[in-house]
């Protein structure tokens, strides 16, 4: 089972700290001495926040992913427990980003040229410690999802749906 960041929605405020550990992550610090003018912000995961909730939207690397169905260049690809995008293989054709059911995937100018990529959440592969945007939240609002923790969630609901017939029936 791939591995997935989830948002807990009351407990988000918006900060956008994940957005700004998320970019640090992927770019290095040296985003902070650059010309803002000649450098994208490009995180790998989006807030979506109204005027009563607020919570981080981001790829949920999907068991069947539709955006790896429909990339005719196999830019999409599956790397140990997340699904990632291979930015070099990437030709902006934009199919990813209309077959996500989450709209996770955004279209992103390159930093290094001129080129329109997709650009969406990689689970921090290669990033000491995991996700970013899970380990900087001031909220402890995104939470690590594995295969351990699904199986937790799915007994608890089994624990509660039982109790709660069990009431039903007397």
């Amino acid at each position: 089972m791939n591995h997935f960041v989830k948002g807990n929605p009351n407990t988000c405020i918006g900060c956008r700290t994940c957005m700004i550990g998320c970019v640090v992550a992927h770019e290095g610090l040296d985003i902070f001495q650059m010309d803002p003018d000649e450098y994208s912000f490009n995180p790998k995961l989006d807030i979506v926040k109204t005027a009563t909730i607020s919570v981080a939207v981001q790829c949920k690397h999907c068991e069947n992913p539709a955006c790896m169905g429909v990339c005719s260049t196999l830019a999409i690809k599956r790397v140990d427990n997340a699904i990632v995008i291979d930015t070099d293989k990437c030709i902006g054709c934009k199919m990813c980003l209309i077959a996500c059911p989450y709209g996770a995937i955004n279209m992103v100018k390159e930093s290094k040229s001129d080129k329109v990529v997709a650009n969406k959440c990689d689970l921090c592969i290669g990033v000491e410690g995991g996700p970013t945007c899970m380990r900087i939240c001031p909220t402890r609002s995104l939470t690590l999802e594995t295969e351990e923790s699904m199986e937790t969630l799915a007994r608890k609901k089994r624990v509660e749906t039982a109790i709660g017939l069990s009431q039903i029936n007397g």
